[in-house]
């Protein structure tokens, strides 16, 4: 089946590289013309960037996409006869250089499927990391916030339930989710068009070994806010991650202050960017509490 492609006012659905999936994804173009916030420093046409000496994970090769000036949404719906109304934005990480597009991005969308959730797979701007804090994450935050709205917006044609939709992220990508549920509601760039009027806020958030969150001395940095509009959230680290786990321990701490619900599983090793692959790893395990987790929040109902 040929890509479907969606006619909105001031959005343009553009080409899409092949997952593997039975169908390919419904793409969407996510600004109607200039990007707001610090734009990607672009040195080429974008590409998988992987090379032959890259390391595997789970015996297989990652896909490292970089060069993102379009910044896109991949939408995968799953089989009508299984779709709960849960919808998932996903951020794929990659140090905010790349993004690992199979192994945080389509492999994510297709357990999210299996599981009858409606998985969009925001293809934010990349690379920002030479902007520094705060410019490397504020555009990946702004187009994932405009996915979580572009999604509310086309969730009665999705069969999506509006108060279902949460943000899922790995290493940067947990970054730009985490940031993006924490500001709750409150949008990090000007409204453009009539998908700004619907609500950016996350229902929900799942973080997998999420970076960036904390300082040197492993404590939040001052311009991560935790209030009590916060979503719930489940949070996932390794403590021999080359990422503090702090960054996970430390917001579920602050999120446990203000009464936000919150499920933490810190494990003695694992490491960094498993994604869903499993391995020898109790980490990579992690698919199955989160499942737990979801049916626990109700998420998995009909």
């Amino acid at each position: 089946m040929p890509p479907k492609f969606f006619s909105i006012a001031a959005l343009l659905a553009v080409s899409v590289l092949s997952p593997s999936f039975a169908t390919e994804p419904t793409v969407i173009k996510l600004w109607p013309g200039d990007l707001p916030g610090p734009t990607a420093v672009i040195s080429g046409e974008e590409a998988d960037t992987q090379k032959p000496t890259d390391r595997l994970v789970g015996g297989k090769t990652v896909m490292k996409v970089g060069n993102v000036a379009t910044p896109q949404m991949h939408v995968y719906l799953p089989a009508k006869e299984k779709a709960n109304g849960t919808a998932v934005v996903i951020c794929p990480g990659g140090g905010f250089h790349i993004l690992a597009w199979d192994l945080e991005g389509t492999e994510v969308a297709e357990w999210l499927n299996g599981l009858g959730i409606a998985a969009i797979v925001c293809k934010y701007r990349v690379p920002t990391a030479s902007h520094g804090s705060p410019g490397k994450y504020q555009g990946p935050v702004n187009d994932a916030q405009r996915a979580i709205s572009i999604t509310r917006q086309l969730a009665k044609e999705w069969n999506i339930d509006p108060n279902k939709i949460g943000v899922l992220g790995f290493s940067a990508g947990g970054e730009t989710a985490a940031r993006s549920a924490l500001a709750a509601g409150e949008r990090q760039y000007q409204p453009s068009d009539e998908a700004d009027k619907e609500p950016c806020h996350a229902d929900f958030a799942i973080l997998i070994y999420p970076g960036g969150l904390v300082d040197k001395e492993h404590e939040l940095n001052q311009d991560v806010v935790v209030h009590k509009d916060a979503p719930p959230m489940f949070l996932v680290h390794a403590s021999d991650d080359p990422v503090p786990c702090q960054a996970s321990t430390e917001l579920f701490n602050a999120l446990k202050k203000v009464k936000v619900a919150a499920e933490l599983h810190v494990f003695a090793t694992g490491g960094h960017g498993y994604g869903l692959r499993p391995d020898k790893e109790p980490v990579t395990q992690w698919p199955k509490l989160a499942e737990s987790w979801l049916n626990g929040q109700k998420l998995l109902k009909k």
